[in-house]
């Protein structure tokens, strides 16, 4: 079952895009704030590992393309995405260390896909009154 939120994302997109330089100071605190327990739920999720919890980040983008950014460091987790099941695959295979000849396959353990849709209505609407109330401040109806 796929998760829509086309619809509300499109929404909130508009509704970045539409604020001022001067006020996205203000807002990005609040837009990462707001979706902060999406990355610390995915961070407990992927607790099994060392590495993919530390390499989680958010962040919020404005410009041609504006939104909200939940990441997973390559560079820290290199193993992050092929866990998450980016590929859709239900498993991956790599080579075994020290044994390029061999391979195995592993399941995949899927962490951030499964904090966003526990939070989605949650944080959507949080994201949408804080960028309501920003706007609202700056003059905007």
């Amino acid at each position: 079952m796929a998760l829509d939120l086309s619809g509300e994302i499109k929404r909130l997109r508009e509704e970045l895009d539409g604020i001022p330089k001067g006020l996205r100071q203000k807002l990005r605190p609040a837009l990462k704030a707001a979706t902060e327990p999406i990355a610390a739920d995915a961070r407990r999720r992927a607790s099994w590992s060392t590495r993919i919890p530390r390499a989680i980040s958010v962040g919020a983008r404005f410009g041609r393309d504006p939104g909200v950014l939940i990441r997973v460091r390559r560079k820290v987790a290199p193993h992050g995405r092929a866990y998450e099941g980016i590929t859709g695959a239900s498993h991956f295979v790599h080579p075994v260390f020290g044994h390029r000849d061999r391979e195995v396959a592993e399941e995949t353990r899927p962490y951030l896909e499964p904090a966003v849709r526990a939070a989605s209505d949650d944080v959507l609407d949080r994201l949408a009154g804080t960028v309501d109330e920003v706007a609202r401040d700056a003059g905007f109806r």
